[in-house]
C-alpha cells in the first residue's frame, strides 16, 4: 500500500468553486449515445465536468463487438458490469467477467472483444480526458444506451476508418495491424 505524506491544508489547491457534482443516469435522454466500430457508447461524465481530469463511458458490446487493436497515450480503466470480455494485452489474452476491473497502462498495445453469445456492457473511465471528443467527433448518433449500431457497407467502414485513423494523432492514439 502506498503511504501518502500528511498534507497541511495550506499545500492543498483551493476548492474549485466554479465546478459542480456531477451526478449521472446512464438512461437519461441528455447523454450523446455514438455506435463506434459495432458498439455503443455512452458519454456519461466529460472532460468538462471533471476539469479535463478523466471521462467516463458507458460500453454497450454485443457479441463479436469491440475495437481493433490500437494504443494511446492515457490510461484507461474497464470495470465489466454484464456479460464478459476478452481482452488481449499486450498480445496476452485475459478474460474479464461481470465484477472484473482491469486497468491498460498509457501507451500499453491493447484491444477487447465480446467473445460471447451475449451482450456485455462496461464503463471505461479514461485519465487524463479526450477519448469521449473521439468518440463524439467519430461516432454516428444513436437513440439509446443498447440501440444497435447501424449497419454500414464496406465503403462506410472504409471511411470511417480513415477519419479515425486521421485524427487519431489529434487525440494520442495509435491504430495498430491485427
Amino acid at each position: 500500500m502506498t503511504e501518502h505524506a500528511p498534507m497541511s491544508p495550506s499545500a492543498m489547491r483551493p476548492d474549485s468553486t466554479d465546478r459542480t457534482l456531477t451526478v449521472v443516469r446512464a438512461d437519461e435522454a441528455r447523454h450523446p449515445h455514438v455506435a463506434i466500430a459495432g458498439d455503443t457508447y455512452t458519454i456519461l461524465v466529460t472532460g468538462a465536468d471533471t476539469g479535463g481530469q478523466y471521462c467516463l463511458v458507458d460500453m454497450y458490446v454485443p457479441p463479436g463487438g469491440g475495437p481493433p487493436p490500437h494504443r494511446h497515450d492515457f490510461e484507461e480503466m474497464f470495470r465489466i458490469l454484464e456479460g464478459e470480455i476478452e481482452v488481449t494485452f499486450r498480445g496476452e489474452k485475459a478474460t474479464l467477467r461481470a465484477g472484473d476491473t482491469a486497468n491498460v497502462p498509457s501507451s500499453a498495445p491493447h484491444t477487447f472483444r465480446n467473445v460471447s453469445d451475449q451482450p456485455a456492457r462496461m464503463l471505461c473511465l479514461c485519465s487524463p480526458a479526450g477519448l469521449e471528443e473521439f468518440f463524439l467527433e467519430t461516432g454516428t448518433p444513436v437513440a439509446s444506451r443498447t440501440a444497435p449500431a447501424p449497419p454500414m457497407t464496406a465503403a462506410e467502414q472504409e471511411a470511417w476508418i480513415a477519419k479515425a485513423v486521421s485524427l487519431s494523432a489529434r487525440y494520442g492514439m495509435e491504430f495498430l495491424k491485427s
